[in-house]
């Protein structure tokens, strides 16, 4: 009797997996989409870099503090170039014109005075010339008044000649030095470090004491209400994807939900090391509690159909070929498909059953 039965449950088995279940394709909805991954974050996030070496001696925000545009966030000490503007302080008040006023002054006391010598020699000039004339006096004398006039004349020009290029040197001298000085105030006011947006602290990345470097982000500011999400696109998809293309976001962050988005900006440059292009796109509708640096993972849409004849993906094969439930292989024209399913275009009607392909 248990042998009995025992081929009778053999049998019974191999019948169940010889009958195949069939189905029927699927008229409804089915749309094409790239996959991407990326993660969020903040709109205009960027690192503070402080804008020269030195240490770090005050931290004026905390983690999570609303900051705007001009808030202080850090103090740094640079001995070389605090010295720097003390000695550019000292050249502009030794330069200023104001304070060389008495050597121009002087000089043109001598201008003044040589002005008026030639001019008091010009009139000796011109009466011994009418002297002269009339026959008064000696040749001697009038070579005499004239060498006088010729030597008061060539002094006065002389001398107003120095004052001018004095007066052009101080000039030059001072605003050389007021330039420099506003220079070095410029790099001293780089030692505080302000914020360039308004939005949050993030996160921060230094400690009193430590040196601040040029190349080293002291801080991670961005917006707290709007973000972004940056994706990832392989090369293979990229001639695919479009400004304005529906994005279907899930993030592990809010588990068995999806937040719809719209894809922004394509960054026109391909990463030669991952061979992807990087993307952004922004949420739609009200956002959900969201933190820069969430992993995401998206599906950028491409195309989408109404009404498409539709067959599960496995029961596809090689792309081309569809099983009828006699066991009959037919060639198919596929159209869209997703990661369930995939469109059939021609080859196989909607009332054909189908059964899974042999291995």
């Amino acid at each position: 009797m248990n042998k009995y039965f025992q081929i009778l449950m053999v049998l019974a088995f191999f019948s169940c997996q010889n009958k195949q279940e069939s189905i029927k394709p699927q008229k409804g909805i089915i749309t094409e989409s790239v996959y991407a991954s990326g993660f969020v974050k903040s709109k205009n996030q960027y690192k503070v870099f402080p804008g020269v070496n030195g240490t770090l001696m005050e931290i004026y925000v905390e983690e999570g503090d609303s900051v705007n545009v001009g808030t202080p966030l850090f103090r740094i000490y640079n001995s070389t170039a605090k010295l720097n503007r003390e000695q550019a302080k000292i050249g502009a008040e030794l330069n200023d014109l104001r304070a060389n006023q008495s050597r121009l002054d002087d000089l043109l006391l001598n201008v003044e005075n040589a002005k008026n010598k030639m001019e008091n020699d010009s009139v000796l000039l011109i009466r011994q010339r009418n002297l002269w004339s009339q026959q008064i006096g000696t040749k001697v004398e009038f070579e005499q008044r004239e060498l006088s006039y010729w030597s008061s004349k060539n002094l006065y020009e002389s001398t107003l000649l120095r004052y001018n290029d004095l007066k052009r040197q101080l000039d030059i001298a001072s605003r050389q030095s007021k330039n420099t000085l506003l220079i070095s105030e410029s790099v001293e006011s780089e030692f505080v470090v302000k914020s360039q947006i308004k939005g949050k602290v993030y996160s921060l990345l230094s400690e009193l004491g430590e040196f601040a470097s040029v190349q080293i982000p002291l801080a991670i500011i961005g917006d707290s209400e709007r973000f972004v999400i940056e994706m990832l696109i392989d090369e293979y998809d990229i001639a695919m994807v479009k400004e304005g293309q529906k994005v279907f976001v899930n993030m592990d962050s809010h588990k068995n939900e999806t937040f719809e988005a719209v894809l922004k900006r394509i960054l026109p440059i391909m990463n030669e090391r991952s061979k992807s292009f990087t993307v952004e796109a922004e949420f739609m509708g009200n956002l959900p509690l969201l933190y820069p640096n969430l992993t995401v993972e998206a599906n950028i849409m491409i195309r989408k159909k109404d009404n498409a004849l539709t067959v599960p993906r496995k029961y596809l094969k090689d792309d081309l070929y569809l099983t009828k439930k006699n066991g009959e292989t037919v060639k198919v024209q596929i159209g869209l498909k997703d990661y369930q399913k995939v469109e059939i275009l021609s080859g196989f009607s909607e009332n054909d059953e189908l059964i899974l392909p042999k291995p």
